[in-house]
């Protein structure tokens, strides 16, 4: 899927998780169901970062240009190194690596440790680079119209106003991981669906997704789960624009209602 796609189903899918805590008895605080969205949205980008003409790889300059690059060609070199004789050749990591279900819980336990054990300058790094994503990915057309200095400006803006929100007793520091130390542990959660959400769309398009890498699958290593051929489609083909995006406005407003008790 495309970008803005990518983002609306982060966000959908992480007010949907506020629903199902509710009703497990574990209701989130309105600040943590508004953070882990935009968090959720702007991990839901991160696994192109693969990819050197994705989205994720403007979002910072030259940093995420030169950072796309890296990963890029080490996603490259993990497959070509595990790759099995079933697995066709490839000129680059796209799809790979960052594609995969282990490297989102890796990237999303890494936030979590950082947050919990880092100050309170790792939670503002957290927040600020998702919330950058989550701009860039859910006001795609403004920002593309925007210098990047404003979008980062919004970003580091929104991180501190937030981080603030949070500090505030009961509005979430401690959601779900309430032992001394643990403040902040829940971030990586959003950032693992985020990343989950994003390899499922893609597993929907025509290309699939190694989702389960490294686990081998019909003789493959890296083999592209998805559904039926006959069931995929294009990414940004009209199926992603007029009935996905509608659909996923539709379930994240209808989880955020429940998650809110509201309904």
């Amino acid at each position: 899927m495309m970008g803005p796609a990518h983002s609306l189903s982060g966000a959908a899918a992480w007010l949907g998780a506020g629903a199902i805590a509710a009703w497990a008895g574990e209701p989130m605080p309105w600040p943590v169901l508004v953070v882990g969205a935009l968090i959720c949205a702007g991990a839901a980008l991160a696994p192109d970062l693969d990819h050197k003409s994705a989205t994720i790889s403007r979002a910072f300059g030259p940093i995420s240009r030169l950072l796309c690059g890296v990963v890029d060609a080490l996603s490259h070199a993990v497959y070509q190194a595990t790759r099995t004789k079933a697995d066709p050749r490839r000129n680059g990591g796209h799809r790979t690596l960052t594609h995969t279900a282990l490297w989102a819980v890796l990237i999303g336990a890494g936030a979590s440790a950082l947050a919990a054990t880092g100050d309170r300058w790792a939670v503002l790094g957290v927040l600020f680079v998702h919330l950058v994503l989550a701009v860039e990915g859910l006001l795609w057309r403004a920002a593309r119209t925007s210098s990047d200095i404003l979008v980062w400006l919004l970003g580091a803006a929104g991180a501190w106003i937030l981080a603030g929100v949070l500090d505030q007793p009961g509005n979430g520091s401690h959601w779900l991981f309430p032992g001394e130390g643990q403040e902040y542990l829940w971030l990586g959660l959003p950032i693992v669906l985020g990343a989950l959400v994003h390899d499922l769309g893609d597993a929907l398009t025509v290309s699939g997704c190694p989702i389960l890498w490294p686990l081998p699958i019909a003789r493959k290593r890296w083999y592209p789960v998805g559904p039926p051929k006959v069931m995929r489609f294009r990414a940004g083909s009209w199926v992603e624009v007029k009935v996905l995006t509608p659909a996923f406005l539709v379930l994240g407003g209808a989880g955020g209602l429940v998650a809110l008790d509201l309904v």
